[in-house]
Formats: C-alpha cells, sequence, structure tokens
C-alpha cells in the first residue's frame, strides 16, 4: 500500500512539474489552435471538375505547410463547402464560414460567377479576400482589400482575347468581320466586353453578337446562325458544358471560319480534351498554364509530379494544368502574407499584399490596379495535331502550341482555320 502511495505521489509531482514546464513556455508554442481557410468550391455542378482539382491542390499546399510547422506555430486548416456551381448558395456559405465556423481569413472559391456574390459580405466584413480565376470581378465593386489570382492583368476583360485578335489581326490579309456569342452569366458577360472592346480597337465589323441562357442544352441553331453571316472570326465566350456544346454543334455545321475560340472556359480540362479530342484542332482559346519550358519555375516540376501521382486516387483532372498551379499558388501568397506580416489581421494582410511580388510556382505575382495582376499574362493557346480520344498526346505541349505573348511562345499560328483540320 504504502508503495501504490509513494507511486502516486511521484506521479502527481511529475505531472505538477510538467504542467509547470508548459505554463513557462511561450505563447505561441501553446496555442496549437489551427489556422483556419474559410471558402466555397464548387465540387458539384457544372464547375465540379474544376473545383475537385483545385481543391487537390489546396490539400498539397496545406500539408507541405503543416510538414514545415504550419504558420504563425500554428497548423493550417482548410473549411470548405460546396457551392454546387450555383452561385445563389455563396453568401450562405460566407456567411457560416464567418459566424458560425469563426474562420480566421478567407479566400474566394473557382470562377467569377461564384466571385461576385460573395463580394457584398466580403466587404460588408472588411476581409481581405484572394479570389481564383475570376474576370473582372471588381470593375464594379472597386473593393480595396481584393486581389484577383488570375493573369488577366490591369484590363481585365480585353486580356481574355487580346491575343486572339492580336494574331487574326497580324495575318495577310486581315480579317474584316466578326461574330461573338457568349453565355448570359457573369464570367461570360465580362469576357464578351472585352471582345467587343478588341473587336472595335481592331476596326472589325461585328456581325453577330447574341447571348444565349447559360440552361441551353442545344447549341445547333446558334451555330447556323453565326454561319449564316459568314464571319472571318468566330469568338465563343462560354462555360465549360457549354463550350463542349459549341465545339460538337460546329464540328457537326462544318462552320470554317478563318479563326475561332477565344474566351471558352472548359477546354483547359482533360476531361473535355480527350472527349472532344480532334474536333478541338484549329480552336484558338486562352490558357494560364502549360507545360512548356518557359513557364517551368522553382518547385513547378516537383508539385506537378506530386498532383499528378495523387489525381488518379483523387478521381481529379489526372494533368492538372489549368486548375492545380494556380490553386496551389493564391494559397501560397496567402501564407506567405501570413508569414511576412505575423498576423491574421485582414487589414494588415492587405496591405502587405497590395506592395508585395510573390515567388510562386507559376512566377512573380503581384498586384496592381484594382487587386488585377500588375501584368497581363494570359495566353492564347492552339490546338492541332490532336488523333483519337487518349490521354497521352496531352503530354505533349506541342498538341496546345502557345501562340501569344510573345515571350512565351512555342509555336506559330496555324491560320486559316481549315489548315488545322487537315
Amino acid at each position: 500500500m504504502l508503495r501504490y502511495l509513494k507511486s502516486a505521489v511521484f506521479a502527481l509531482v511529475a505531472t505538477a512539474a510538467a504542467l509547470a514546464a508548459l505554463t513557462a513556455m511561450p505563447a505561441t508554442a501553446q496555442d496549437k489552435q489551427p489556422i483556419k481557410i474559410g471558402f466555397g468550391m464548387a465540387e458539384t455542378g457544372p464547375l465540379g471538375p474544376n473545383g475537385k482539382s483545385a481543391l487537390l491542390a489546396m490539400e498539397i499546399w496545406v500539408e507541405e505547410t503543416n510538414a514545415k510547422g504550419g504558420l504563425l506555430g500554428r497548423p493550417v486548416q482548410l473549411v470548405h463547402y460546396d457551392d454546387q456551381s450555383n452561385p445563389s448558395t455563396v453568401p450562405g456559405i460566407y456567411t457560416k464560414l464567418l459566424d458560425v465556423d469563426k474562420v480566421d481569413v478567407i479566400v474566394g472559391g473557382y470562377g467569377t460567377n461564384m466571385l461576385a456574390p460573395a463580394m457584398p459580405i466580403v466587404m460588408q466584413r472588411k476581409k481581405a479576400f484572394l479570389g481564383l480565376y475570376g474576370l473582372g470581378v471588381n470593375s464594379d465593386f472597386k473593393y480595396d482589400r481584393y486581389f484577383a489570382m488570375i493573369p488577366s492583368g490591369p484590363e481585365p476583360k480585353t486580356s481574355f482575347t487580346k491575343g486572339f485578335f492580336d494574331t487574326a489581326m497580324a495575318q495577310n490579309p486581315k480579317p474584316t468581320t466578326v461574330a461573338i456569342v457568349a453565355a448570359d452569366a457573369e464570367f461570360s458577360k465580362n469576357a464578351s466586353d472585352g471582345a467587343r472592346e478588341n473587336a472595335k480597337r481592331a476596326g472589325l465589323k461585328i456581325v453577330y453578337d447574341k447571348s444565349y441562357p447559360p440552361s441551353t442544352t442545344d447549341f445547333a441553331p446558334i451555330v447556323r446562325a453565326i454561319q449564316a453571316t459568314n464571319p472571318d472570326l468566330v469568338v465563343i465566350c462560354s462555360y465549360p458544358l457549354d463550350s463542349v456544346g459549341m465545339v460538337l454543334a460546329a464540328n457537326e455545321a462544318k462552320l470554317n471560319p478563318k479563326m475561332i475560340g477565344g474566351a471558352m472556359v472548359g477546354l483547359q480540362s482533360t476531361v473535355f480534351k480527350t472527349k472532344l479530342g480532334p474536333a478541338l484542332n484549329g480552336y484558338m482559346n486562352y490558357d494560364f498554364w502549360l507545360p512548356a519550358k518557359s513557364l517551368m519555375f522553382k518547385g513547378t516540376s516537383e508539385f506537378m509530379q506530386k498532383y499528378q501521382d495523387r489525381a488518379a486516387k483523387a478521381g481529379v483532372d489526372p494533368l492538372g494544368y489549368y486548375m492545380a498551379p494556380f490553386s496551389y499558388s493564391y494559397l501560397d501568397v496567402l501564407g506567405q502574407a501570413i508569414t511576412a506580416t505575423k498576423s491574421v489581421d485582414d487589414a494588415k494582410l492587405a496591405d502587405y499584399l497590395r506592395k508585395t511580388t510573390f515567388k510562386t510556382i507559376v512566377g512573380d505575382v503581384a498586384f496592381g490596379k484594382g487587386g488585377e495582376w500588375a501584368k497581363s499574362r494570359v495566353f492564347q493557346a492552339q490546338f492541332r495535331g490532336i488523333k483519337g480520344n487518349g490521354i497521352d498526346q496531352f503530354k505533349n505541349p506541342d498538341t496546345l502550341a502557345i501562340i501569344t505573348p510573345a515571350e512565351y511562345k512555342s509555336g506559330n499560328v496555324i491560320y486559316p482555320f481549315e489548315k488545322a483540320r487537315q
């Protein structure tokens, strides 16, 4: 019995000593509450394939960050909800993140249509807000704590199709007419506004300019209407399922302008590339990252390998060229800001984001007017030489050659469109 009491006393003394040592430790070491990063993300619906690809990249960043000790001595935790590719869900998600989950910081989900509905709440709460792939989201809001993780630059609306028009107008003879078609949605409206401005600057006559409801599934009537105007150029501003529908309808109708494409979301995703296969040949379209030598920055190759090794098991885009590098990088930018300011205070973060150039796996990132990138780096790339529907061919940079901007160019445009179809 005495032996038992001695052991119990020894245990109590040891416990007291441990507690005293813990109390004496610095507060930062004691505080292991995670830094919570909250956001909505499309995990289902038309934007779901891209959203899930983004999530895997973000999870990789969190794992790497936590393996290095987290941020400010605290682990990082993602708190996210499926916005179902539905803008109406977004305000409720961000209200819950801030009021119920009490997240430390928020970031935007994927795409213009999902970012714009969050802005009123973000502004009301005076939160710093990094948005992923939002086109011209802040053009009307003019919020000084918004930052766009998209390389559209200081003129976001025109940036998506500028390279398309520049390339077309460099041909001889020059095209003279253009058709513009867009979904009646936030992104497509912004992109088509930019296309009109680019067409005007180029002195082109717009012979067709209409929008269609986002619920549209039959694109044959639209294609026939465009075909009736016989335009030299066709600019399409569309979301993923629309883009697929337009390509299939145009292929069926043998639509044959001198150039076609421009601002088609979805054609960057592997699932749609393999579905459409040779029907893509000749299309010129925007992109943000491709596996060209000029885009391999410090850490890019290693990250892409890690992503691709895990993509199949995660059931996401197996190549990840479109979403993965930027999704990783926008959390990396936020993490760098938190580390530098030693804070999750929104005012401090916004100030640091505003004045700093960040080194990332997609290159240098610096924010300028309206929170847009200080310099545009939107590519126009052209599909060519695609045979069948196999995935491996899309690992070859030659199947999607960067045409503009010049400093990243990896191939010359095949013009007119019909030559790339042969």
